[in-house]
């Protein structure tokens, strides 16, 4: 029997908190998850207006790492960013972290984490701008995730990025090698981490690193020669084509959580069965993870407050969007962007499959009003002990 992320938080809850405190982002995720869609929420009470049968609607968390709140926000991200792909390629980097900065992200994980953000940001840029590659601002948007299959630490960010870019007279130009090639791997491999080593080197040496487990002048030598022995992971996927298959490829990347319920085989005295990728061709297997353990897995990739792990480069930096994206249009000799016709869920599924969710389904005359607000009740879903500040 299948089991959710809530239930095994609950389950495991008196186990785990005898042997681990909890920060503060740790324990707001933890309340959050545990309360969502619960009457520790408050909710609404909705009455059918013709055969008088009530349903009760609980209120979701909307945290950002609760696997029930992510398939809203991910169809409203996906909405909002349909005006701005561009009628080219897309091509999918991935640039990993080696594991032996795990450590250093354990204790200072904002900053490994931005930092990751910016080298891959500053490498990225640097391709583009070089004129052997492309000779121009390129497009890109980067996506954080910090998981494996089995909730281990694997820090990596997602690059989408067009292929091809603005130059400084307003022309749009291809990739010179080919149209779906932008960059070689290897190079970029190389002066990822050279940008990531350096800016290790700088905030060691100006103490923005407190925390650091290489405390040790000769530790963090031992540490910079270790990443320096070995190429980083850049990884570059087949490219895309489509504006609507480059959207949901890469919608399914930016608003994913460690875990969903639908991994979660079930719970039992021993711990938890996860189901993970077996290998490359989609095949599964399931694996048994100790309660505590799992729950120790999944809250170390709970982000610092306020991390924006979706962020947006080039073209469509904030700053110059709207503006050099019109530039863009004009290059490619597109129609200027119209807005969006947009509808909700309830809307589409009503012109899709012919349901209409306000309806009732047990008379299928009336439909759904909603006669009382259930305001939350405290303390029904909320673990105990949660309140420990630890590390960030």
């Amino acid at each position: 029997m299948s089991a959710t992320l809530a239930e095994v938080l609950h389950t495991f809850e008196p186990a785990y908190l005898r042997q681990h405190t909890l920060s503060t982002p740790q324990a707001r995720a933890w309340r959050a998850i545990v309360a969502c869609r619960t009457p520790a929420l408050g909710g609404q009470l909705q009455r059918c207006d013709q055969c008088a049968r009530e349903q009760r609607l609980f209120h979701s968390c909307r945290n950002r790492h609760c696997p029930q709140c992510q398939n809203d926000a991910r169809d409203a991200w996906r909405q909002a960013q349909l005006a701005e792909l561009l009628p080219v390629p897309y091509c999918h980097l991935v640039f990993t972290l080696p594991h032996a900065l795990n450590a250093l992200a354990q204790f200072h994980a904002r900053w490994a984490y931005g930092t990751l953000m910016q080298c891959a940001a500053a490498t990225l840029s640097e391709f583009a701008a070089n004129p052997r590659w492309l000779g121009a601002t390129a497009a890109f948007t980067l996506v954080l995730h910090t998981w494996t299959q089995d909730l281990r630490r694997h820090i990596h960010v997602h690059a989408l990025m067009a292929c091809g870019g603005l130059d400084g007279d307003g022309l749009w130009c291809a990739p010179k090698r080919s149209p779906t090639f932008l960059f070689p791997v290897h190079a970029l491999s190389r002066v990822f981490r050279g940008n990531f080593v350096d800016a290790l080197r700088r905030a060691s040496q100006a103490g923005d690193l407190p925390r650091d487990p290489a405390n040790t002048p000769a530790m963090r030598q031992a540490r910079l020669a270790e990443l320096k022995r070995h190429d980083w992971v850049v990884y570059a996927k087949t490219p895309l084509t489509g504006p609507e298959t480059v959207l949901d490829y890469l919608s399914r990347y930016t608003h994913r959580v460690a875990v969903s319920n639908e991994r979660i085989v079930g719970i039992d005295a021993n711990g938890v069965r996860l189901r993970v990728r077996a290998d490359d061709h989609g095949g599964k297997r399931t694996v048994l993870i100790d309660g505590p353990t799992f729950i120790a897995r999944f809250l170390q990739h709970v982000l610092p407050p306020g991390f924006k792990r979706i962020r947006h480069y080039g073209l469509l930096s904030p700053a110059v969007k709207a503006e050099r994206l019109a530039q863009a249009r004009l290059a490619l000799s597109m129609p200027a962007a119209n807005a969006q016709a947009r509808e909700d869920a309830a809307t589409f599924l009503q012109r899709v499959t012919g349901i209409e969710v306000s309806c009732c389904p047990h008379c299928r005359l009336g439909h759904w009003r909603t006669v009382q607000v259930l305001p939350p009740q405290r303390g029904c879903a909320a673990p105990q002990a949660v309140a420990c500040r630890g590390p960030p």
